[in-house]
């Protein structure tokens, strides 16, 4: 299973899940993130950037991976997490190889992130730490660990969020799924909104069930009811 294209992860930028970061330059903001968390070397995060800024992405790209990050910083505090910096990378890298198609993006990702941080001269427990999180997103499973939960929620945050911005969420993951017609969308994605509905929680954390866990399922019946 693919849950890029089943789920499309995310979030708004703030705090709550109201609205999709726009697509425009962070390159800025990204750069902060990056020289706080990861490194003050920034020659691998020119690499990150090339990749979410692929042709073939509508979702997938720097916009979301600035949602991400600013969604962590915020839990991480709120849910006194372990090792933010080592959330933060994972954030980066998370969504690093995406070919809609591929069946392995996370583990691939996981062994990009490997490589960079590496190279960077990370601890290699910590590196292991980023790599478990980042595999771990192919699935959104507990349990976790209070890191690997934060970044879970900050990645499906905005499955709660409003209609119209959970909408434009489904229209841009859909358009990288292009290559499939209708009904083949509609089985995968039932498949997993069911999925996800039929868990006790959606999201992991105190904070992430009290921003976006009713709402989220609003928005997940509302969408199967639209799949037929």
């Amino acid at each position: 299973m693919a849950p890029g294209w089943h789920i499309g992860t995310g979030s708004n930028p703030g705090v709550e899940a109201g609205t999709l970061t726009p697509m425009s330059d962070h390159d800025a903001e990204l750069q902060t993130h990056w020289q706080r968390h990861v490194s003050a070397d920034t020659r691998q995060l020119d690499g990150v950037l090339a990749r979410h800024r692929e042709k073939h992405r509508r979702y997938h790209t720097v916009g979301h991976v600035v949602g991400v990050l600013r969604l962590v910083d915020d839990l991480s505090g709120a849910e006194s997490a372990d090792d933010p910096a080592a959330i933060a990378a994972a954030a980066f890298y998370h969504d690093a190889i995406y070919e809609p198609a591929y069946p392995a993006n996370e583990r691939a990702s996981a062994r990009l992130a490997r490589r960079d941080l590496d190279a960077l001269g990370w601890e290699h427990d910590r590196i292991d730490h980023v790599a478990a999180m980042i595999e771990a997103t192919a699935h959104h499973r507990a349990p976790v660990d209070v890191d690997t939960a934060i970044l879970f929620d900050a990645d499906l945050a905005i499955l709660g969020a409003e209609p119209a911005a959970y909408g434009e969420y489904i229209a841009r993951v859909r358009a990288e799924y292009r290559a499939l017609d209708d009904a083949e969308w509609a089985d995968g994605r039932r498949d997993v909104l069911e999925g996800l509905l039929d868990r006790e929680s959606i999201f992991l954390t105190d904070t992430g069930r009290g921003r976006w866990e009713q709402r989220a399922r609003a928005n997940l019946v509302a969408e199967l009811a639209t799949l037929g």
